[in-house]
């Protein structure tokens, strides 16, 4: 009686070809590998200025010979300028390489504004202290020109990593150690479905969206500017209680003219990125949201400015044309962004894990918390601290690069 052979008697090899990339190279090399029934199990191709590197893993059936294939690929390779490297994988090799496939995966996103070897280098050693493995590393902003100018720059790899790390409270450290002293930013993210669906993007008004406090520039329209600026920072920095802060903040501002407002909304200029953060959001389909301790009147103004979805934030009260001082309703406090946050998910009908939190301040910590990905931008101390990833460097636009979306997406 004839026995069938198992697979364990196919041969598993791995092709590596290095060399000068040109249209048609992997089309003439499977078909190669198409004539003789070959089974593509792994395969990676990548380009860097030209260059091709591109690794094949085959399964050649069972009953061919492997050496007349693997001899007809490096001609064929030599042939279109190709240098093939090969390598027989043992079969308890592949079923190790196989088992490692359920374990965790990371992505870590480095963010600066152009990235230096030594930046690498300090990133590249803390991961393997860590113990996790890089599979693969790719470049998502846009090459960068030969000759610098004066023209702010962004620079971006994400680091696809497998592994479990053998110290998290560690690892954060080493995260915020490395931001401060290398001037880049590096986010953490486990890389799951909910990575790769976000949904809903909430964002604080002032300090992140704006680069100024409104409160603060109320209060200089009515002479109390100092006063009231000491109290907001204070107030972001987590030292005082928010609720108070606020109530005080705008007990000072009673008995200014309504039409101080449209001049105040008319002056007040946007983060760096946020116009292109925004304007890509909404074209590539997330819902948007200003969760604000800031007042309606300017959240509605860039709402109407840039297409935003939602916002809620504190209604101040005006009589007879004049602020009095009191503002309406619930205050937008900390734990209220928080609530926020889950009802704007729960509405679109999503989970917590797929929303986006960004903000700058202590009472933007509980959102941030709460978010599926919580962001510092440009943070107080407390904040960076605190926040699961924090962005310093670069404008509000980076945030797209957390997301995966290259430079190329956008062009």
């Amino acid at each position: 009686m004839n026995v069938k052979p198992s697979n364990h008697d196919a041969s598993l090899v791995l092709l590596r070809f290095t060399g000068e990339d040109r249209p048609g190279l992997t089309a003439s090399l499977s078909e190669l590998l198409a004539t003789s029934d070959c089974m593509i199990i792994d395969i990676n191709q990548a380009v860097i200025h030209q260059s091709l590197l591109l690794g094949i893993l085959v399964r050649i059936p069972v009953g061919k010979c492997p050496e007349p294939i693997i001899h007809a690929l490096q001609e064929r390779g030599h042939l279109l300028g190709l240098k093939c490297n090969t390598k027989r994988i043992h079969d308890h090799d592949y079923d190790n390489w196989v088992d490692r496939q359920g374990k965790s995966r990371f992505i870590l996103t480095l963010l600066s504004r152009a990235i230096s070897a030594k930046q690498f280098y300090a990133v590249s050693r803390m991961l393997a202290e860590q113990g996790l493995n890089i599979d693969v590393i790719t470049r998502l902003s846009g090459r960068p020109p030969r000759v610098t100018t004066n023209a702010l720059t962004r620079a971006c790899v994400e680091f696809s990593l497998r592994g479990e790390p053998r110290d998290s409270t560690q690892l954060k450290a080493s995260l915020l150690e490395l931001s401060s002293q290398l001037n880049l930013d590096l986010a953490w993210q486990r890389d799951d479905v909910y990575r790769r669906n976000r949904r809903v993007v909430a964002l604080d008004m002032d300090s992140t969206l704006l680069r100024a406090e409104v409160i603060d520039e109320l209060a200089k329209e009515a002479g109390v500017g100092g006063e009231v600026s000491l109290i907001t920072e204070a107030a972001m920095r987590g030292e005082m209680d928010f609720d108070e802060s606020l109530r005080l903040r705008v007990g000072k501002l009673a008995g200014l003219p309504e039409s101080v407002l449209p001049k105040i909304a008319a002056r007040l200029e946007l983060n760096e990125g946020a116009e292109r953060l925004l304007t890509t959001l909404r074209r590539f389909g997330y819902r948007t949201a200003i969760l604000s301790g800031g007042f309606t009147y300017f959240g509605r103004y860039l709402q109407e400015r840039l297409a935003i979805d939602h916002v809620y934030a504190n209604e101040l009260e005006i009589i007879n044309g004049r602020l009095t001082g009191q503002v309406l309703g619930p205050i937008v406090n900390a734990q209220r962004k928080a609530v926020l946050l889950e009802q704007l998910a729960a509405n679109e009908g999503i989970d917590r894990k797929q929303t986006i939190a960004i903000g700058d301040g202590a009472n933007d910590l509980p959102m941030l918390a709460r978010a599926g990905l919580g962001i510092a931008f440009h943070a107080k101390p407390v904040v960076r601290q605190s926040a699961e990833n924090h962005v310093s460097t670069m404008g509000l636009d980076s945030v797209l690069y957390l997301l995966g979306v290259r430079d190329r997406d956008l062009t």
